[in-house]
């Protein structure tokens, strides 16, 4: 039986592989600042988006941002300023657009897993 860590890198993995297949590049996976961390940060062109994936575990896919708390968004935000400090400089063509987004999977017992992406979940400083 797979523990909810597991569970949750699992969906991870499934965020990861529909993200890509619909265009995204991963950049980065849980990628940590201290003890917070973003899930994945991707890119599609000119934008840039940090992602929080939530697994679920029954059939109702679920609107991803109702696990989203505030105290979490502020920690993803947190993460992601660390990250474009250090990594998001560097790169030859800059994003124009950065946001964040929430993925969530649902991986229930015997069916296939199903991913919905909710492209700009949040904004900075959104309670």
């Amino acid at each position: 039986m797979e523990s909810s860590t597991e569970k949750g890198r699992r969906g991870e993995e499934l965020a990861s592989q529909y993200l890509e297949e619909q265009g995204w590049e991963v950049l980065a996976r849980n990628w940590r600042e201290g003890h917070a961390e973003v899930d994945l940060v991707v890119r599609r062109e000119e934008v840039l988006a940090f992602v929080e994936v939530k697994s679920r575990f029954t059939r109702v896919c679920g609107h991803p941002l109702e696990s989203l708390t505030p105290r979490k968004r502020r920690e993803v935000e947190r993460v992601a300023r660390a990250w474009l400090r250090r990594r998001g400089r560097g790169e030859a063509q800059p994003a124009r657009t950065v946001r964040f987004d929430a993925v969530s999977v649902d991986i229930s017992r015997g069916g296939d897993a199903v991913v919905c992406h909710l492209p700009d979940a949040w904004r900075i400083g959104d309670p």
